[in-house]
């Protein structure tokens, strides 16, 4: 599948302003001043780029960021009758398809949409999100697939074209919905939120530093951060 270059660069600046690239990006210039033998600024950064890693990989700190985005929509508990569609957004499949499972088994006659583009491989996001579902006992009639959107936008565009107005139920992680739903109201849409994958600060410990499990978390929440901004910066 072709990449549009438009969306290749915005993919590369994201990576470049991503916390652990910034890390390395400061290990870099010490190495730069230590090689111009300027060792006190080579200090400088390198200590810099140490408390810098540790810092977004520090539980607490983790958790802290992804806190305010996760506690805008609840667990969708109570759940509207006569839905036709839930829209699974791609990425997170493994955990973001558990809630649109226990929605298709609340919901009668309803349709999961799966979504996602192919760009490291020749399947979709798409189609393996809906073999999953398929393997997890949704019948393969009641699974429809959209596999050439590359983002959350281009979502939201896509299922304007198929529900109109008609509201929809919309599965994508706790730290992404606040972001998907501002795309999919852009464009006249009236999604229903069902946020899923939830952060759970208690199987942290205050000591948890340098995991792996932490940096993933705060990329999460920059990331987010950084496309909120955006979309603020070209409203």
């Amino acid at each position: 599948m072709s990449i549009e270059v438009g969306f290749l660069i915005k993919k590369i600046i994201s990576m470049m302003l991503m916390p652990l690239t910034l890390g390395i990006i400061f290990m870099l210039i010490a190495l730069f001043f230590l090689y111009k033998e300027n060792r006190k600024k080579a200090k400088q950064y390198l200590k810099f780029s140490i408390l810098w890693i540790a810092l977004i990989s520090y539980a607490p700190f983790a958790n802290l960021m992804l806190y305010p985005l996760e506690k805008i929509y609840p667990k969708l508990e109570k759940i509207p009758p006569n839905i036709e569609y839930i829209l699974l957004l791609g990425g997170d499949k493994e955990k973001r398809t558990w809630e649109a499972l226990r929605l298709y088994h609340k919901l009668p006659n309803v349709k999961i949409i799966t979504s996602g583009y192919a760009l490291h491989d020749q399947i979709s996001e798409a189609y393996k999100t809906a073999k999953l579902l398929s393997e997890s006992g949704v019948k393969k009639s009641d699974i429809l697939t959209q596999s050439n959107v590359k983002d959350t936008q281009e979502e939201a565009k896509e299922m304007k074209k198929r529900v109109g107005e008609k509201a929809f139920i919309l599965v994508t992680s706790a730290y992404h919905m606040p972001r998907a739903m501002r795309f999919f109201q852009q464009e006249g849409l009236n999604p229903i939120p069902a946020p899923a994958d939830f952060n759970n600060p208690d199987e942290d410990g205050i000591f948890s530093v340098f995991q792996s499990k932490q940096l993933q978390k705060t990329e999460h929440a920059w990331h987010e951060y950084l496309g909120l901004l955006w979309m603020k910066i070209k409203a």
